[in-house]
């Protein structure tokens, strides 16, 4: 019979252990989202994910910020995150990094999110505007876009949501390549 573990029952780690801890080599930037709680909730999905950092760019809000921390709660403590006035730049760092560059946007040519290969990591997720995406820009610098396939009336999603599936499944990708046993 199943048992839902109350509160005090669920294995946690403290902020310092979660700052000492491995990382998967997965990174997620932000283009000019506008919505302080679509980067909140980014932000405690990095954290679940533990990925290696989140890059805040152009007018994306950045803590301090009231309606990220109200989403994040507390992930702004736990992620390593900074913000870079220039996604440009810091795409082009991050190339020079050995980072592959992956978009997740409805583009030509693209691959499933589903088709990260192990020569794919260090990889940064992309993640564009709600309303107009991934600028042509961010895609010029791009390595490969990933795309989530959609099966009805609306064809795109949420970039929270976006972002999250995106996030655990690179995640799960790396661990499986790595040859790590199952998680749960």
């Amino acid at each position: 019979m199943l048992r839902k573990l109350p509160h005090d029952e669920i294995p946690r780690l403290t902020i310092e252990e979660v700052r000492n801890s491995e990382r998967h080599p997965v990174y997620v930037v932000l283009d000019n989202v506008r919505s302080a709680y679509n980067v909140g909730s980014i932000f405690r999905t990095c954290d679940g994910a533990g990925v290696a950092g989140l890059y805040l760019c152009g007018y994306t809000p950045h803590p301090p910020h009231k309606e990220i921390a109200k989403t994040a709660l507390t992930a702004v403590e736990s992620v390593p995150w900074e913000f870079h006035p220039s996604i440009e730049q810091l795409l082009h760092d991050l190339k020079t990094r050995g980072v592959t560059i992956a978009p997740v946007e409805i583009a030509r040519p693209s691959k499933s999110y589903t088709e990260l290969g192990g020569c794919d990591y260090p990889v940064a997720l992309v993640f564009g505007n709600e309303i107009v995406g991934v600028s042509q820009e961010v895609l010029a610098l791009a390595d490969f876009a990933l795309e989530i396939p959609m099966f009805g009336i609306k064809q795109s999603l949420n970039v929270a949501v976006a972002a999250g599936i995106s996030m655990f499944e690179a995640v799960r990708i790396f661990r499986e390549y790595r040859g790590d046993p199952g998680d749960g």
